[in-house]
C-alpha cells in the first residue's frame, strides 16, 4: 500500500490539504513583511522577501471565495515552488501532516468538481474528510 502525506491546515471551518512533496516551506508572518500590489486580483496579498526572493502571496480564502479574515499569529504562509517560481499561500493555520493510503482518497462529487475545480480528492479519515487541493490549478487558472 502506497502511502502520501500531505499537509493539513484550515481556512474557516474546513480541512484542506496538500501533498507535502509540493510544499518547499512554511513560515510564520510575524517576522514577515507582505508588501502590497497595486492593480492586482483581489486575491494577491501582495509580496514578500524571501532570503533575496521576491515571492508573491495568494490569500487562499479569497481565491476559493471564503470571507475575509484578519490575518493573526495562526496563520502561516505555505511557500510551494511551481515550475522554478516560488509562490507563497496565505492559510488560517497549520494543523498536521496525515497519510492517506490510496483507498482513502475519493473523486469529489460532481457538484463540488463543477464548482470548485481546485478540489482533487476527499480524503476520509473516519470522522474527518479533507479536501485534497489541486495546487497547479489553484495558482494557474
Amino acid at each position: 500500500m502506497d502511502e502520501k502525506q500531505y499537509v493539513v491546515f484550515s481556512l474557516k471551518d474546513e480541512e484542506y490539504a496538500i501533498d507535502i512533496m509540493q510544499i518547499y516551506e512554511v513560515d510564520r508572518l510575524k517576522e514577515i513583511k507582505i508588501t502590497a500590489i497595486p492593480r492586482v486580483p483581489n486575491y494577491i496579498e501582495g509580496i514578500i522577501n524571501l532570503r533575496g526572493e521576491v515571492v508573491p502571496i495568494i490569500n487562499l480564502r479569497k481565491r476559493l471565495g471564503l470571507e475575509e479574515k484578519a490575518i493573526d499569529k495562526q496563520s502561516r504562509i505555505i511557500i510551494i515552488r511551481i515550475e522554478g517560481k516560488a509562490i507563497g499561500i496565505l492559510v488560517d493555520s497549520i494543523d498536521n501532516v496525515i497519510s492517506f493510503v490510496e483507498e482513502e482518497l475519493y473523486d469529489p462529487p460532481e457538484e463540488v468538481k463543477n464548482n470548485c475545480e481546485y478540489i482533487k480528492k476527499v480524503g476520509d479519515k473516519g470522522n474527518r474528510l479533507i479536501f485534497i487541493l489541486d495546487v497547479y490549478s489553484i495558482l494557474t487558472s
